[in-house]
């Protein structure tokens, strides 16, 4: 189909996957800092500011879900990659960078887990505190997958990572972006730490 083959489309899957991926943990940030109230927000035009960020986030993280299942099943299809359903449950057993593989498949079902647990119902009966210990996995999460994507091979032939390949920059990009948001997440919550911490004293 238009001279791709599944190693071709299942790569572009992989990106497809860890862009959401990416995206969804930025957003994630910007909700769990009560953007609405900070100024940066308040000065962006009106278009953007209506726009139903909780919502997205939710949807990009099914998304990414997918393209993250999505992405070895349709290599699952490639005779010479050699890669089977079991792989999927014995990742160091896989044919090429087994170690590799491995972080994929912890990442997918770390992204499962946390999407599982944030559903309302399940959400509830666990109570906020379990629920945001179980949603920190997402920041381990989609580093993983980045790191997975990073120093895979895309031709599956065990060569050292190409760092400064296309997709790779991608990859790069996104991790960089990702240490950089969470590094202001961190000072964030250093910051409120200290509000409380006035508070109580005086």
């Amino acid at each position: 189909m238009f001279g791709l083959t599944y190693l071709d489309i299942s790569g572009s899957l992989g990106l497809c996957a860890t862009g959401l991926l990416s995206f969804n943990f930025l957003l994630g940030i910007l909700l769990s800092t009560g953007f609405k109230a900070q100024p940066f927000w308040k000065k962006l035009p009106e278009k953007i500011r209506i726009l139903p960020i909780e919502r997205i986030h939710n949807w990009t993280a099914y998304l990414a879900l997918f393209f993250a299942f999505l992405h070895p099943c349709i290599l699952f299809m490639d005779k010479e990659a050699g890669f089977e359903w079991k792989h999927f449950i014995q990742p160091l057993n896989a044919p090429k960078q087994p170690w590799i593989v491995l972080l994929g498949v912890i990442s997918f079902f770390a992204i499962l887990v946390v999407i599982i647990s944030s559903q309302k119902i399940i959400k509830k009966k666990m109570g906020f505190r379990t629920w945001k210990n179980i949603h920190l996995i997402s920041y381990a999460t989609a580093l993983l997958f980045l790191f997975h994507g990073l120093l895979m091979d895309p031709l599956l032939k065990d060569r050292p990572t190409d760092f400064i390949d296309a997709e790779k920059f991608f990859s790069e990009i996104c991790i960089i972006l990702l240490f950089v948001a969470g590094f202001y997440r961190y000072r964030y919550f250093l910051s409120k730490q200290k509000v409380a911490s006035r508070k109580k004293q005086s």
